[in-house]
């Protein structure tokens, strides 16, 4: 039979495990996402390198059409 301190020994050691297998996955999602990031920064820079743009809409416009709204 364990003591009271052996217990909480053992609480702190399993809850210790458990954060340092936490933390590894985390590692490996933040490396993904890390990945999939500059995979799709490179993708941005060949896009802007050849000329591709895409339209954006004029922020005066919509905060006129927020402002009409409003009244």
């Amino acid at each position: 039979m364990m003591t009271q301190q052996q217990e909480h020994l053992k609480n702190l050691l399993d809850q210790r495990n458990t954060l340092s297998q936490e933390i590894k996955d985390l590692q490996s999602q933040i490396d993904i996402k890390r990945s999939t990031m500059l995979k799709a920064q490179g993708a941005i820079e060949y896009l802007d390198a050849i000329g591709v743009q895409i339209e954006q809409e004029n922020p005066e416009e919509e905060v006129t059409s927020d402002e009409t709204a409003d009244t």
